[in-house]
């Protein structure tokens, strides 16, 4: 857990057992179960929106990211999950947009590492 209210829960995407994630990865969701962006009430749009700009700047200052991408896709599961993805700098253009998971070489976190790089967005996100 990065971050949450009473009304966004932010969080880095965790790798499975004996894997890893793509640095930076963070999703942002109401608390409140909804399927699509079409169903958040004023409120819950509001905080939500103002979480991933939040977030967006804490990634390209802490991940030194040159872009962050955002994306809802929504077809694994029936909740709103708002993507937030940073595209690092020598990033190559074939993997930019949705495919940056798939790029081969990009940045990778292990669980411990993935604590360590919370911890320091966490901090910043207190600070700012």
């Amino acid at each position: 857990m990065l971050f949450e209210d009473d009304l966004v829960y932010v969080g880095h995407v965790h790798a499975k057992a004996g894997s890893t994630a793509y640095r930076g990865h963070l999703v942002v969701e109401p608390k409140r179960h909804v399927p699509g962006l079409g169903d958040l009430r004023d409120p819950e749009a509001a905080a939500v929106g103002r979480t991933c700009s939040r977030m967006a700047r804490v990634l390209e200052a802490a991940a030194e990211a040159e872009h962050v991408y955002s994306w809802v896709i929504g077809d694994e599961v029936a909740h709103l999950h708002l993507q937030l993805v940073p595209r690092y700098p020598g990033t190559p253009r074939e993997f930019w947009g949705p495919g940056l998971l798939r790029w081969p070489e990009g940045p990778r976190v292990d669980p411990d590492a993935m604590r360590a790089f919370i911890s320091d967005l966490r901090e910043r996100v207190n600070a700012g």
